[in-house]
């Protein structure tokens, strides 16, 4: 099985209160969390989640257009392929203070946010 990405955003809506309401989520957050284990069919999210398949992709929606996950095609062994999302982000750090919320993003193989300052 093999994975090639396939970016079908056209315009991101990436803000700190989107992702945070997104994330507030617990499907959201599942869903984040098994594909940050490797691309993940809608049919697996759903079953992993234990949600309705309409959930499933109402979440899945919600995560594309807050840039923390993005579709994929993944192609099987036999030759077939399907769409599959992953996650784009490795860590977030939220940071308060008196100019407002900052939501800083590490995507998958960049340094640690801890290590920025």
């Amino acid at each position: 099985m093999s994975t090639q990405a396939s970016d079908t955003r056209t315009e991101s809506t990436t803000n700190p209160a989107t992702q945070l309401d997104v994330l507030g989520d617990d499907c959201a957050r599942t869903i984040l969390v098994a594909t940050s284990e490797g691309p993940k069919t809608a049919k697996e999210l759903t079953e992993r989640t234990d949600s309705s398949s309409a959930t499933v992709y109402r979440r899945i929606n919600n995560l594309l257009e807050s840039d923390l996950i993005a579709e994929c095609v993944r192609f099987e062994d036999d030759g077939s392929h399907t769409t599959a999302y992953e996650a784009t982000v490795d860590s977030l750090r939220v940071r308060i203070d008196a100019d407002g919320i900052e939501v800083a993003v590490s995507e998958p193989n960049e340094p640690d946010l801890s290590d920025r300052e």
